[in-house]
């Protein structure tokens, strides 16, 4: 039986688990409760095999989420953060499960890390996206201010860090942080498009290609970077797997591979 949550929830269709941040009445930001939720609903899905794909949405057509909520803080709830992260997502660096956004509006502070922290980023025509926080005296402490300008590069996004800028859908998608702009109702379909391309091919080669592009972003040469590759986990999985050998059969058989790795 699936798990209930306050929040946000979790749909699994398949090798899918579509996550819905749940708080469309505060334009789903987010507070110490929602964080912790959505920490757990991505540890699930990290240590459950059967899953390979996540999208994570926000309810409503207004917001993905509006990041941090202001007023609960203001009021002086506990804001709480699970290890990984704002949205549980923000600092869980060693996933290597692909995680697509499909960003239904608004995306700001909080938020917009959030997408920064997703692998592909499906946008809503209708979809902002801005880092405030200078704005009101704050910074984008949920890795924004590193992500971003590793996405677009530095002169294309400390203009937008240093005034809180709003961008367009279609802006992301020329400065380089959304991969598709589609029309509102196409969203979801689209992202799960996205999770079936990624699953037609072979797990493991999609986990370890996620593992070592953006373990690679830690070294300065490129030469490093390449010598390191064969020894990061998810790499020496694949290598060490029957679907390293399974996938090339395949083809010369002129069959679908049979991947063996959950």
């Amino acid at each position: 039986m699936a798990k209930e949550y306050e929040f946000a929830t979790a749909e699994r269709d398949g090798r899918v688990l579509t996550v819905t941040i749940n708080r469309p009445e505060v334009l789903n930001a987010l507070h110490g409760p929602a964080n912790m939720e959505l920490g757990e609903i991505f540890d699930d899905f990290e240590a459950d095999p059967g899953l390979w794909v996540a999208i994570v949405t926000g309810a409503g057509n207004r917001a993905f989420s509006a990041g941090n909520d202001l007023k609960a803080t203001a009021a002086g709830a506990s804001f709480e953060l699970p290890a990984s992260g704002f949205g549980g997502l923000t600092s869980r660096f060693d996933c290597v499960k692909p995680i697509i956004a499909a960003v239904n509006g608004v995306a700001m502070g909080g938020g917009f890390e959030i997408v920064l922290a997703c692998d592909i980023v499906v946008a809503a025509e209708s979809a902002v996206f801005a880092l405030p926080e200078p704005r009101v005296g704050l910074a984008a402490l949920a890795g924004g201010m590193h992500r971003l300008p590793r996405k677009i590069g530095l002169s294309r996004a400390l203009p937008l860090l240093l005034t809180g800028r709003r961008v367009t859908a279609l802006e992301g998608r020329e400065l380089g942080f959304v991969t598709e702009v589609v029309p509102g109702p196409e969203l979801l379909s689209v992202a799960r498009r996205w999770a079936d391309e990624v699953m037609a091919c072979g797990p493991l080669s999609v986990r370890a290609t996620k593992q070592v592009a953006i373990r690679g972003l830690d070294e300065p040469r490129l030469r490093d970077a390449m010598a390191n590759e064969r020894e990061l986990p998810a790499m020496a999985t694949l290598l060490r797997s029957e679907d390293f050998r399974e996938g090339p059969r395949a083809f010369a058989e002129k069959r679908q591979p049979e991947w063996k790795a959950r």
